[in-house]
């Protein structure tokens, strides 16, 4: 089944207000300075949003790069009433989604590929 022309509307007005709310108003310091939210899939019923970020910085190791992430992944579930909020403020919905972070490795694996 392909996505609806509703869904991809609203994931895209969800990625730019979750970016904007990353970038602008979020203080927390367990998030880097670089994350970027690369892309969002709204289900078919809008019950679910699932948010694909991406954290760039210097090259650094596995394991650092690995804590890093979940440093950002807690600190996003721990804001997660505060972006609902504001999604629900600034797109005029009746339910607004239930949110899903995840990192996207894709650009991981196109390097990975590369290197190969």
């Amino acid at each position: 089944m392909g996505k609806g022309y509703r869904q991809g509307r609203l994931a895209e007005e969800i990625r730019k207000i979750v970016s904007e709310l990353i970038l602008l108003e979020l203080k927390d310091p367990r998030l880097p300075a670089m994350v970027t939210v690369t892309a969002v899939e709204v289900t078919a019923d809008s019950s679910y949003a699932t948010i694909f970020l991406t954290v760039f910085g210097s090259d650094r190791d596995k394991e650092e790069q690995a804590h890093i992430k979940e440093e950002a992944l807690a600190a996003l579930h721990s804001a997660k009433g505060y972006i609902r909020r504001e999604i629900g403020h600034q797109i005029k919905l009746r339910h607004v989604p239930d949110l899903i972070f995840k990192f996207d490795t894709s650009s991981e694996y196109g390097r990975h590929i590369e290197e190969l």
